[in-house]
């Protein structure tokens, strides 16, 4: 069996939708796992009407409807026969979804996330699966919240890696039984083990995919993107770039860790614990080779590979009474940083200060720094790139910093990353 994994650009309209099942078609007698994500930038609108929930309630309605007139401009071109069972799955998600927007708001704001973006995942997978039984493509549609079983850490939930793997080879066997060849499911949530809705990271969908691959011991999972491979950059930031054909599993890690965006960071180790190639392919051009991730000895990637991480901040940290960073100091920052569930993308220390780079996230930065002023001196800046080059050269590195103010430089072996202005 395989996994395929389509993110939100492949279904951004009706005709990516019927892409997207002209592809399935051709797979026809194989058994595959769908992982779908929230169509088109829907996942950025989730987002908007859950801040509308906390910060503006009188925005609510008009955020709400923008999603509802979305999703129906696309299933009014898919399904012509009002009388089709999707309009009614369809209502029942958005009413649901605003019998949750009319509760009193909790203070927790990641669980309150977790409760109303992943409607964008339950709503795309729902047409989807209802296009393909159209389309003469029977399929199970599976909500995930019932086979990813996770933690509690609402917007960043860890796997139970015991019972997760058991609960979808458990459903997989069942959906075998009843004949079905397609199972069709939702990228990026689960629930924990109360039953509440959780989410495992922003662009999660990839994960979710190799967690069903690596429960299932899938011949291969692929996921099928806008582009036609991994990339050695963003194409928006250079046009240039070109397609990596094939790279090692650690290189993968390295590149995504570092912030490729065509990964998602936790993607590949269990993939490749479990020996399960990766495949990253174009929709648009679906009989392309695309990229393979895997057991490979003769990968092209020494090719210099540039990541962009935009809207960075650097922050400076140092004692009041200049006295040395030491360890106490650092130990301290550090459980600042894990209260506020920072990820740092790059830190440097100095003797007098502790340097950290990391997204510039509005809700959580303002709370960091308050508390670290109570007991350090903190300088900082904001609106940075972080650039990191894999297997750079001078000339990579020339392309970058030539005409660029370099505030932070660290060069290891494979890898070089700039803080720059």
């Amino acid at each position: 069996m395989k996994v395929f994994k389509f993110g939100g650009a492949s279904t951004k309209d009706a005709e990516g939708v019927k892409n997207v099942a002209s592809i399935l078609k051709q797979f026809e007698t194989e058994d595959i796992f769908i992982v779908i994500s929230a169509m088109g930038k829907m996942t950025n609108a989730f987002e908007k009407l859950t801040n509308c929930y906390f910060n503006d309630k009188n925005s609510i309605r008009d955020a709400f409807n923008y999603i509802k007139v979305f999703h129906y401009s696309i299933i009014e071109l898919l399904f012509p026969d009002k009388t089709n069972l999707v309009y009614t799955h369809i209502e029942s998600l958005f009413n649901s979804l605003l019998t949750l927007l009319k509760k009193d708001s909790t203070p927790n704001y990641n669980f309150v996330y977790d409760s109303i973006v992943p409607y964008g995942e339950l709503l795309a997978s729902t047409i989807l699966s209802h296009y393909l039984n159209q389309t003469g493509q029977p399929n199970k549609f599976i909500d995930a919240r019932q086979i990813i079983i996770t933690d509690a850490t609402y917007r960043e939930a860890r796997i139970n890696w015991d019972k997760t793997p058991e609960t979808v080879s458990h459903k997989w066997e069942l959906i075998l039984k009843e004949g079905f060849k397609f199972a069709v499911t939702q990228g990026f949530i689960g629930s924990s083990a109360h039953g509440f809705a959780t989410t495992l990271g922003r662009e999660g969908s990839d994960f979710t995919a190799a967690i069903i691959g690596y429960s299932l011991k899938a011949e291969e999972v692929v996921i099928w993107k806008d582009v036609p491979g991994v990339l050695n950059a963003d194409p928006k930031e250079m046009p240039d770039c070109v397609k990596i054909d094939s790279l090692t599993y650690s290189d993968a890690i390295e590149l995504a860790y570092y912030g490729a965006t065509v990964i998602h960071p936790k993607t590949i180790k269990p993939l490749q614990n479990a020996g399960i190639p990766l495949l990253v392919k174009s929709f648009i051009s679906p009989s392309d080779k695309g990229t393979y991730i895997g057991n490979v000895e003769n990968s092209n990637q020494k090719t210099p590979s540039f990541i962009f991480k935009k809207n960075q901040i650097l922050i400076s940290i140092m004692p009041n009474d200049f006295s040395f960073i030491v360890e106490h100091n650092i130990s301290t920052i550090f459980q600042l940083l894990s209260k506020y569930d920072i990820k740092v993308n790059l830190m440097q220390n100095s003797a007098l200060s502790f340097s950290i780079c990391s997204d510039n996230d509005p809700q959580k930065i303002p709370l960091l720094l308050k508390d670290l002023k109570t007991s350090y001196k903190i300088y900082y800046n904001t609106s940075l790139d972080l650039v990191t080059i894999r297997h750079y050269n001078e000339q990579a590195i020339e392309r970058i910093c030539n005409k660029k103010t370099t505030l932070l430089e660290q060069k290891s072996r494979n890898t070089v990353q700039f803080v720059i202005k």
